[in-house]
């Protein structure tokens, strides 16, 4: 059960950086919470996102996410990608992978490292849906922080820097949410300019 968990959740993830590419923000503001399957998200990179299908059939549409998919292929996690949610998904773009240091993600990419990449892919995933103003409220609950558990095991802490939700990873990196709530039928992705490292 836990491995189809992390396989859902790196599913979401691949989907992740499919819907982070070159859409306009649309605000943390947004409460997605009674957000239906019948509107729409934005496009990426000229195909449309619809919050009614599922990661593959959204994610195949889009050329923006070749880092990603590499990392999933690599994984040997594409046969899961149609399994269900619901989860939160903090997906870094290709620039953020690409800012990573020379040679980390073709380290991650090798068999050898298979486990490892696994864990970095699936500590961008929180299980349940948590919109922006999900999130919000968790951090304002929590008295500026919210400590969210992702499906590695590993924890992430969601703030609040003015009206951008900030997340820190284990290493004490801090990503911050370019573009919220696009909307997959198995969940809710937050594109983020950063890859979170788990510990």
């Amino acid at each position: 059960m836990k491995k189809l968990m992390i396989a859902v959740g790196v599913s979401v993830l691949l989907s992740a950086c499919a819907g982070g590419m070159g859409m306009k923000n649309d605000g943390m503001g947004m409460s997605g919470s009674g957000m239906s399957s019948n509107m729409s998200n934005p496009m990426v990179g000229g195909a449309p996102m619809y919050a009614n299908k599922d990661i593959v059939d959204n994610a195949v549409n889009s050329k923006d996410h070749t880092t990603l998919v590499a990392a999933v292929k690599a994984a040997g996690l594409v046969d899961t990608l149609k399994s269900p949610g619901p989860f939160t998904v903090f997906a870094p773009t290709n620039d953020a992978f690409a800012a990573l240091p020379a040679g980390t993600v073709d380290t991650l990419l090798k068999p050898e490292n298979k486990p490892t990449l696994t864990k970095v892919l699936t500590y961008h995933v929180v299980p349940g849906k948590m919109d922006a103003a999900a999130l919000k409220s968790a951090i304002a609950a929590g008295g500026g922080k919210a400590m969210l558990k992702t499906a590695s095991g590993g924890t992430l802490t969601a703030t609040m820097s003015g009206n951008n939700v900030m997340i820190t990873d284990a290493k004490g990196g801090t990503a911050m949410v370019t573009i919220a709530n696009v909307y997959q039928s198995n969940g809710v992705i937050h594109v983020v300019n950063k890859v979170l490292l788990p510990s």
